[in-house]
C-alpha cells in the first residue's frame, strides 16, 4: 500500500508578535510542554541577565543556567547542570550561541528544548544542528529541533539592528542554497526533496522581494518565519542541503581562514550567495541580490567587512575542502586561483555598474 503522507519534524508551536515573552509561561502551559513550570532556562552572563530579572517572577520554579560562551564544552558542563533534575524541558533565551548550545544539550539528556531567539541573526532558531566551537575550530552536530519557538518583537528590537541584517543575509543565502542543490541533482544524481527546497526557496523569496526595512514589524514578522521555515526544511531533508552550498562554503573558509577577524555568519553568506550566483552565469538575479543586501545595509563586496580582494579569492579557492561530498558551483566550475581571481573582478565591476 502507498504511503499517501509523511510526517514532517516541526515545532508545536510558533509564536512570533509583541510581547511574546510575557506569555511564555502559558504557551508552555497550554501546549502540555510545561504544566509544572519546572524548567531549565539557559542565557548568557550578558543580556541574559536583564530578561532574568524580567522572567523570573514569571517562572517562579525555573532554574536559570549562565552559559559562557557557544563551545561544545559549554554544550556539555549545561547538560551535565540539568541531568537527572526531572525538568520538563529546556529553554534556550538569546542568541544563536545560547540557542546552539542549548539545543545540543537537551539532545544529550532527552529533554524537549524551547527556543526563545532574543535576535534574528540566523535560522539556527529552528534548526536541527547546533554549530559550536570545538578544539578543531567549529563543528556542526545533529539534534532534534525545538519544539516550540518564541519570537518577540519587542525584544528583537532591542539587538543590535546588525544581527538584524544578518538574518536578512541567511535568508536570501537559500535562495543560491537551493540552486546548487538542483545543481548537483543534474550532474552528480544527488536525490532532492523537493518540499524541503519549495520551503527553503519560499523563505528566500518573501525576505528578498520584500520592499520593507528592518524597522517595520511587518518585515521582521516575514524574516522570523522565513528563518523558521529554514529550519525545518533543513529537519524535512535530514541535513544542512537545503539552505547551505558554495554561499555557506564561502563563509566556512572566511571561519577558519580567519578565525579572529569573521564577520557575522548572515554577512558572509549574504555576500557568497551573491557572488555565486554571478559564478553561475546568474547575473540579473545577483544584481538583485546586491541591490537588496546594500539596501539591507549588508556587505556585497569582502571589502565591506574588513577584507581584501585577494583574501576573498583565497577563501573561495579554499572553501570546498570545508564541505567535502557536498557538489556547489565552486566544484562544478572547479576554477584555479587566477579564474577565481577574474570572475570576482568581473562580479565587482557587475554589481556596480
Amino acid at each position: 500500500m502507498p504511503v499517501l503522507t509523511r510526517l514532517i519534524p516541526s515545532p508545536v508551536v510558533v509564536d512570533i508578535r509583541r510581547g511574546a515573552l510575557d506569555d511564555l509561561a502559558g504557551l508552555l502551559a497550554d501546549q502540555r510542554i510545561s504544566a509544572s513550570g519546572k524548567l531549565a532556562v539557559a542565557i548568557s552572563g550578558g543580556s541574559g541577565r536583564a530578561l532574568r530579572e524580567r522572567l523570573a517572577p514569571l517562572l517562579p520554579d525555573a532554574t536559570w543556567c549562565e552559559v559562557a560562551d557557544g563551545t561544545i564544552d559549554s554544550a556539555v558542563r549545561l547538560a551535565d547542570a540539568i541531568r537527572g533534575k526531572r525538568y520538563d524541558a529546556v529553554v534556550g533565551l538569546g542568541g544563536g550561541k545560547i540557542i546552539d548550545v542549548t539545543k545540543y544539550a537537551a539532545a544529550r539528556v532527552g529533554l524537549p528544548m524551547v527556543a526563545v531567539a532574543t535576535n534574528l541573526s540566523h535560522d539556527g532558531i529552528c534548526s536541527p544542528i547546533s554549530t559550536l566551537d570545538n578544539d578543531n575550530g567549529r563543528g556542526s552536530y545533529g539534534v532534534p529541533s525545538p519544539i516550540a519557538i518564541v519570537i518577540d518583537l519587542d525584544v528583537i528590537r532591542e539587538a543590535p539592528p546588525r544581527f538584524v541584517r544578518s538574518g536578512i543575509g541567511d535568508a536570501v543565502s537559500n535562495i543560491s542554497a537551493i540552486a546548487d542543490w538542483e545543481l548537483s541533482h543534474r550532474e552528480t544524481g544527488e536525490q532532492m526533496d523537493g518540499l524541503a527546497a519549495a520551503m527553503a526557496r519560499s523563505a528566500g523569496e518573501s525576505v528578498l522581494r520584500h520592499p520593507g526595512t528592518a524597522g517595520d514589524d511587518e518585515f521582521l514578522i516575514v524574516l522570523a518565519e522565513a528563518l523558521v521555515l529554514g529550519g525545518i526544511a533543513m529537519s524535512i531533508s535530514g541535513d544542512s542541503r537545503p539552505s547551505s552550498g558554495a554561499c555557506h562554503e564561502i563563509s566556512h573558509a572566511f571561519d577558519l581562514l580567519h578565525p579572529d577577524r569573521c564577520a557575522l555568519h548572515g554577512e558572509q553568506v549574504g555576500l557568497g550567495a551573491a557572488f555565486a550566483m554571478h559564478l553561475r552565469g546568474a547575473r540579473e538575479q545577483a544584481g538583485l541580490f546586491a541591490e537588496v543586501l546594500r539596501r539591507h545595509g549588508l556587505p556585497v563586496l569582502p571589502g565591506d567587512i574588513g577584507f581584501t580582494a585577494e583574501e576573498f579569492v583565497r577563501a573561495v579557492e579554499y572553501a570546498p575542502q570545508t564541505r567535502p561530498g557536498r557538489f556547489t558551483i565552486l566544484e562544478h566550475l572547479d576554477l584555479s586561483t587566477d579564474q577565481i581571481r577574474d570572475a570576482y573582478a568581473d562580479y565587482a565591476k557587475t554589481i556596480h555598474s
